[in-house]
């Protein structure tokens, strides 16, 4: 009974859990959805602005992952030099607040979870 129930784990293309967290668990997409769903739209270079520490390459790289999944919309202004802004769909902005918990969560459990590496770092120095 319970290894029937666990097989729709086995396979990454029929678990939604594994598809969707090796889509958003990635070091950036998390921090893009988070930042447009506060800002609303924005341009490239804006979202490269307010993250820092992003190369230009990867952000592109998030950004068509992301709207590949259907996550962002990508629009696109006929000017010289063109504008292209960003901003979540519905299906993206239906991601905040699960987004949400895990960001609180994160916030109020940092300090115990910086606190435990440490213990366990002088822990494994010790053996």
């Amino acid at each position: 009974m319970i290894k029937d129930n666990l097989k729709k784990y086995e396979i990454i293309d029929d678990c939604p859990v594994r598809n969707v967290l090796d889509r958003v668990g990635d070091k950036w997409s998390i921090l893009v959805i988070s930042i447009l769903g506060e800002s609303g739209t924005l341009r490239f270079n804006e979202l490269n602005a307010v993250i820092g520490t992003i190369s230009q390459k990867m952000l592109a790289v998030t950004l068509k992952t992301l709207q590949a999944d259907g996550l962002v919309s990508r629009k696109i202004y006929p000017q010289v030099p063109p504008r292209v802004e960003y901003t979540l769909t519905p299906l993206g902005e239906s991601l905040l607040p699960a987004m949400s918990l895990l960001v609180n969560w994160a916030l109020e459990n940092m300090p115990a979870i910086k606190a435990s590496r440490e213990e366990y770092s002088n822990r494994k120095e010790l053996v």
